[in-house]
């Protein structure tokens, strides 16, 4: 049994035309876009005259050469021992002072104030 090919997408208008939108789309590919950038509607870049400057595919090109893709970090695994190992008594009995910057200080509540001279 043959394979049945993908129909165009056909749409009926109110007023009961049809509209082949795969064809309207193939006919103003090279229609240049509406709006201050300079590409055409499928996405080459125009220069003066309309003329093709860069093909949409030399873009891509460009743009995937120059992006990185994800960085190559160690992917943190679970731990069998907790993160906190200290008790909750012993966090309540710390000074108020325990970390100091240059000008803010670390409270008990863990929120940085203003350093008092």
């Amino acid at each position: 049994m043959p394979m049945k090919q993908a129909g165009r997408k056909t749409y009926k208008s109110l007023q009961g035309k049809l509209i082949d939108m795969d064809m309207l789309r193939q006919r103003n590919e090279l229609t240049p876009a509406v709006g201050n950038v300079r590409v055409n509607a499928r996405g080459d870049e125009l220069g003066p005259g309309g003329k093709i400057v860069r093909k949409r595919e030399e873009i891509l090109a460009e743009y995937y050469e120059s992006t990185k893709g994800v960085p190559n970090e160690p992917i943190p695994t679970a731990s069998k021992t907790p993160l906190n190992t200290e008790e909750p008594t012993q966090q309540k009995k710390s000074k108020a002072k325990t970390k100091t910057t240059e000008n803010w200080v670390e409270d008990t509540d863990g929120n940085f104030v203003p350093k008092e001279d």
